[in-house]
């Protein structure tokens, strides 16, 4: 196992097995989204409260949790790369911050979509989306700080404080809605108790979230490739991967 784990981490080896497994990801995640997309629009029930809108919550939940998600393997990654200078994982944080921006944005434009019919405006300073909108903001100091910094190693220091620092936000995004009183509705999946969405709305949602994930495994591996020739150019194997 970690035989494996130290093979792979180095970024010659990286490059090979990301170059196999992106048109996987890549197929997997299209098929998903669209079986997603079509039980979600075409099968699925009108909500009995919110009638056609809710199905808006397709995208809008999934690009939620993915904001969180994504935001936390950023932060892992640029922890390991702060403790263990490993390459690939400052690849891969820096790598992540741009996708995890697109998904938050994604969150928060479906969110205010789904909460104009449901609360009468765009916006509202909720605890929930107001810790979503300060993500966004510290996704992109993420990326401006990878930009801003010209030696990428140097870069990828300071991007992983300020990324683990801002983890604790992803508590307050996930915990707003029990311990302040918001207008965001609870949680429906993720709660002790059985989730209290039906199956034929829960399936779609589920597969949406799995091709989500999906999504960033394959754009983050395509990233990730582009980044790691950027920063191994002058070395032997990419000079040879080049001339072939």
């Amino acid at each position: 196992m970690w035989d494996f784990l130290h093979k792979y981490s180095s970024p010659k080896h990286f490059y090979s097995l990301a170059g196999k497994l992106i048109p996987w990801f890549g197929w997997s995640c299209l098929i998903l989204m669209l079986a997603g997309l079509y039980y979600g629009l075409f099968v699925a029930p009108p909500d009995y409260q919110q009638g056609e809108s809710y199905r808006i919550m397709f995208v809008h939940v999934p690009a939620a949790w993915m904001s969180m998600f994504i935001y936390m393997v950023m932060a892992v990654a640029g922890g390991i790369g702060l403790v263990w200078r490993i390459k690939l994982a400052e690849v891969i944080a820096a790598s992540s911050a741009p996708i995890g921006a697109s998904f938050t944005f994604l969150a928060l434009v479906t969110g205010a979509l789904w909460g104009k019919p449901m609360w009468g405006a765009w916006w509202v300073w909720d605890a929930r989306l107001t810790s979503e909108l300060i993500l966004l903001f510290l996704y992109l100091g993420v990326i401006a700080l990878n930009s801003a910094i010209e030696d990428k190693r140097t870069a990828s220091r300071a991007s992983a404080v300020l990324a683990l620092v801002g983890v604790v936000n992803i508590p307050i995004i996930h915990y707003s809605v029990i311990w302040w009183n918001t207008l965001h509705q609870g949680s429906t999946i993720t709660k002790l108790a059985a989730p209290s969405i039906h199956i034929s709305m829960l399936i779609p949602l589920l597969l949406m979230a799995v091709a989500f994930k999906l999504y960033y495994a394959t754009v983050v591996l395509i990233r990730a490739r582009n980044e790691v020739l950027d920063r191994e150019r002058h070395t032997m194997w990419v000079q040879e991967l080049v001339k072939n």
